[in-house]
């Protein structure tokens, strides 16, 4: 809930994040807000997570609603972590429920779960399908056993194989794969292996994220970006190039810096975010976006639990039109798509939009932006692949930059 006097003409949410923040054990890598219940601590066997799940539910009831949201069902829900699939289907019923009575969920939403090799059985896979879950992302991250380990993973290789078996067993006809490029000791042979291996699980959408060391986890404390045993930088790039030529070549859609898929494949939720479209946040430290405001729940359980005692009340600012407009680049330019001018330049002005141009246009030499239009007249720019992709941190850098 928040307090705020802005009038409510913006437009409602219909999607949701869950944030179910139970994992076996802390990968190195993470800085999510995650409890660690252990490797037999899951569904109705775990207090912890039958608690979380009360809460959850309330604070979903407490959610305040608009008038004009009475039409407009939920078309997007993820359950995300964390590791969503150590909840039970009667504990995952639950969760659906409390949403659907609150916000109704439309009959074609599409509800994507994160799920990790090792946490679960076909049972498990086909009674989330029965309650509509009609997506999953299995948390796979590298092919090599002994990558697995150097990054805190609960499960090998074996435990991924079998839970690929699982995912077709289940008859599921939408599903991704996520891989890490960039860890400790893996080599450009380790990553095109990860790779050919993926394309023969033919999932219908594959995300390839480069691993970030980030300053709160084990990983900061061990390494340093670019120097060993990390892979060099150069390395890591051409480890970009190859998975965006692997993975093309084999018919996935580069719709996203990070993210491919076959046609008609693309994360719906995730589209949401990348054009900054309104979603609700539920669970601890999710973070909600509508009227215009960003906030983020309590990052521990307890604080969490407090927070919703407490009616759920957040005082938080509404974003100022120079945030949105920087939003609007660093989003905009992760998709394919990229920026369309026109919509630019209504939101924010002419002036901003000719700006963008202006600054992008310099890149355009490099072979890192491209500019779409006709007459002479720009319509779209949008970031070129694999290079533009690559380099998107230093172009939106130096944008940011400029703006200060």
């Amino acid at each position: 809930m928040v307090n705020t006097s802005v009038v409510n003409t913006y437009p409602v949410p219909q999607s949701a994040y869950i944030h179910i923040p139970f994992c076996r054990r802390r990968c190195y890598y993470c800085d999510f807000a995650i409890s660690v219940v252990g490797d037999k601590l899951r569904g109705e066997n775990s207090g912890t997570i039958q608690e979380y799940v009360q809460f959850l539910c309330q604070e979903i009831s407490q959610t305040p609603t608009k008038e004009s949201s009475l039409d407009k069902p939920l078309k997007t829900i993820f359950f995300g972590g964390g590791t969503p699939s150590l909840l039970s289907v009667a504990q995952l019923a639950k969760i659906l429920l409390a949403l659907d009575k609150k916000f109704t969920i439309s009959p074609q939403a599409e509800i994507s779960m994160e799920i990790d090799p090792g946490t679960f059985d076909l049972d498990q896979l086909q009674g989330y399908r029965n309650l509509g879950v009609n997506r999953l992302s299995l948390g796979v991250q590298a092919f090599q056993d002994h990558l697995l380990t150097l990054a805190g993973r609960s499960h090998n290789c074996t435990d991924i194989f079998h839970a690929i078996d699982l995912i077709h067993q289940a008859n599921y006809n939408n599903w991704s794969l996520d891989l890490i490029s960039g860890l400790p000791q893996q080599t450009l042979a380790d990553w095109y292996l990860s790779l050919e291996t993926a394309l023969k699980a033919k999932p219908n959408h594959i995300s390839s994220y480069d691993l970030i060391v980030e300053s709160s986890t084990p990983f900061a404390k061990q390494y340093q970006p670019g120097i060993k045993p990390l892979p060099e930088d150069e390395i890591t790039a051409q480890m970009y190039r190859l998975a965006q030529q692997v993975l093309t070549k084999a018919g996935y859609e580069h719709y996203e810096i990070s993210n491919y898929a076959q046609p008609d494949k693309q994360c719906r939720h995730n589209r949401i975010y990348w054009l900054r479209q309104p979603y609700y946040g539920f669970g601890m430290g999710a973070a909600s976006y509508d009227n215009q405001q960003r906030f983020t729940r309590p990052r521990t359980r307890q604080e969490y639990y407090q927070w919703i005692q407490n009616s759920c009340v957040i005082e938080t600012p509404v974003l100022e039109l120079e945030e949105m407009f920087l939003e609007a680049l660093m989003l905009g330019l992760r998709l394919e798509t990229g920026l369309k001018i026109e919509e630019l330049a209504k939101e924010f002005g002419q002036d901003l939009a000719e700006w963008t141009l202006g600054h992008l246009q310099p890149y355009k030499q490099q072979g890192w932006v491209e500019l779409i239009g006709n007459q002479g007249i720009v319509d779209y720019v949008r970031l070129k692949d694999p290079e533009g992709f690559l380099f998107s941190n230093t172009i939106l850098s130096n944008l940011f930059h400029l703006r200060d």
